[in-house]
């Protein structure tokens, strides 16, 4: 069993601006887009949709709705299907960041595939004029050493490379290059990649008092 951050690993965030036509429908068909990039590296087969419901002016309702995916993201009935999701005794709630989620493939030492539930998360946030669009991991197999700081030199070939190679082409479908997202006290995305850690005595730093198993 991998072992999770409950804060980021590393992300990484898209600003799409003055887009012809913002909002929910718009935001599906970016994910679909994006997922189509995940998918195709075994990164992401979405399987549902997670989200928030707020009020302008009032914020966060502490509502969240989830739907199951039995259709793609781009599905021209799908916008429809989440706002039917509102809560009855909130009438001017709207839809959140949307969280994509489902599983993908990481590699072993020894090159044997594991499927992990949430092993890449996209969220998309519409707004009035425009979308944020976040992805982001949470696992170790993605950086240089694992979370006890022993350096997995074999794991980091194994699975770094597809990563890469998905930020990179989603790259090309968004228009716009990655912004790396905030640090944390887990790590940092730099380029299509982790930061490296810092090694002393041949280890990288010991995470587990602060990771779930």
């Amino acid at each position: 069993m991998l072992m999770r951050s409950p804060k980021e690993f590393g992300s990484w965030s898209w600003n799409l601006e003055d887009v012809e036509e913002p909002g929910l429908e718009f935001a599906l068909v970016t994910a679909a887009r994006m997922s189509r990039v995940l998918e195709k590296h075994d990164l992401l087969v979405p399987a549902s949709l997670e989200w928030a419901w707020f009020e302008t002016g009032r914020g966060g309702l502490g509502v969240h709705s989830r739907l199951d995916l039995g259709r793609s993201l781009d599905d021209p009935a799908l916008p429809d299907r989440l706002r039917a999701c509102r809560p009855t005794g909130y009438p001017r709630a709207e839809i959140g960041g949307i969280l994509v989620l489902g599983s993908g493939a990481w590699f072993d030492a020894g090159g044997e595939r594991h499927r992990e539930y949430r092993l890449v998360e996209l969220m998309v946030a519409p707004d009035e004029t425009g979308l944020w669009i976040e992805l982001s991991v949470h696992h170790d197999v993605w950086g240089q050493c694992d979370f006890r700081g022993e350096p997995h030199p074999a794991i980091h070939a194994n699975n770094v490379p597809r990563l890469a190679l998905a930020l990179q082409e989603l790259a090309q479908v968004l228009g716009a290059e990655p912004e790396p997202g905030e640090p944390t006290y887990y790590g940092r995305a730099e380029g299509y990649g982790l930061q490296a850690p810092d090694i002393v005595d041949g280890r990288g730093p010991d995470l587990t008092d602060a990771v779930l198993g």
